[in-house]
Formats: C-alpha cells, sequence, structure tokens
C-alpha cells in the first residue's frame, strides 16, 4: 500500500465543490481505490463526495492518502494540494 500526507489547498478545504470535483477524478480512476483520512483516523473512499465532506477537513489541514496504485495516488494528491475552489 502506498501513503502520501498532503496539505489541503482548496480555500474552502474539503467541502461543496472542491469535494465534488476530488470525488469524480477518483471516481474516474476505477478500479483503483484511494481512501482519504484525517492522521490516525480511518481512511474513507476519496469517490464519495458525502464522505469527503463528513471528514470536515478545513484549508492547509494534512490529510493522509493511502492506494495500491500509486498512480491513481499520485493524481489524488496532486487535487488535494491544489485550489479547486480556483478552477
Amino acid at each position: 500500500m502506498h501513503q502520501r500526507t498532503v496539505t489541503v489547498g482548496s480555500a474552502s478545504g474539503l467541502h461543496a465543490r472542491p469535494a465534488a470535483l476530488l470525488a469524480a477524478a477518483a471516481a474516474g480512476l476505477a478500479p483503483a481505490t484511494v481512501l482519504i483520512a484525517r492522521p490516525g483516523s480511518e481512511g474513507v473512499d476519496a469517490s464519495s463526495v458525502l464522505m469527503l465532506m463528513t471528514l470536515g477537513v478545513g484549508h492547509g489541514e494534512t490529510v493522509e492518502l493511502s492506494s495500491d496504485d500509486e498512480g491513481a495516488l499520485d493524481t489524488v494528491a496532486e487535487l488535494v494540494a491544489a485550489d479547486l475552489d480556483a478552477r
């Protein structure tokens, strides 16, 4: 399992629009699954808007990503670090 720690770049954190964009991108990486979690917590599927929003992660907070697919992990990590509010 590959892992990354990433700082959330979106000004609103992983809420509404950024969560929707991230979930859509993660779903497009199927069959790969990427899990996202607050440090020390259980991971949730990054392709679920609802699960992303329940994390309650704000701008500048760190999250831990994990996946068996390193390419999928890199893609999701790049999106988490980006300011998706600006897209």
